[in-house]
């Protein structure tokens, strides 16, 4: 990596060496960055995208809104049948966002909220399944990742111009809320 010089003008710019180049030995294409984010967006939203239509549709072996508000409730959220159906949404709909790369950042802090609440009910005895959590991990991880980076060039944001380039701003405010309501929502919990 180059050091940082001093130039005429006084400003620190960077001195171009070897990994500067465009195509150095190590480095992946940005069409390869482009198709590693559509899988990791397209698999990941999937899954929370199923994840929330059991929840809300029964679908997949789900408990539906009564089976997991039923849950909830036992979990000590209070009105679990009105948590069921805002978890359903926000995984679903996150989910899609997700998948589609649309709105990547709020999306990605949708997961990640839902998951923060999934880990805590979980409890942190355990890292290995099938009492573990090592699946919630993952997918909160992944969508965190999703949310700081941007969802790569085959996305809908592409298409939107307030969030067309993506910035590291827009990720961190987007987890700053999601991990804002997961903990409200935690703090309603008994």
């Amino acid at each position: 990596m180059s050091s940082p010089t001093r130039t005429t003008a006084g400003p620190l710019t960077r001195t171009p060496d070897a990994t500067d180049a465009p195509h150095a030995p190590h480095a992946a294409s940005p069409h390869a960055y482009d198709v590693g984010l559509l899988l990791l967006r397209v698999v990941l939203g999937l899954t929370m995208a199923a994840h929330g239509s059991q929840k809300l549709f029964g679908w997949f072996g789900g408990g539906g809104i009564d089976g997991t508000g039923s849950f909830f409730t036992m979990s000590g959220y209070p009105n679990g049948k009105a948590l069921a159906v805002m978890a359903g949404i926000t995984e679903t709909f996150g989910g899609l966002g997700l998948a589609l790369g649309l709105l990547t950042p709020l999306a990605g802090a949708a997961v990640v909220g839902t998951m923060v609440n999934a880990l805590a009910v979980k409890g942190f005895g355990s890292f290995f399944a099938p009492t573990g959590i090592e699946y919630e991990l993952l997918l909160t991880a992944g969508a965190a990742a999703l949310a700081l980076t941007g969802p790569g060039r085959l996305a809908a944001d592409r298409y939107l111009p307030w969030v067309k380039s993506h910035r590291l701003a827009y990720g961190a405010a987007a987890l700053a809320l999601g991990l804002l309501i997961a903990a409200i929502t935690l703090l309603l919990r008994n």
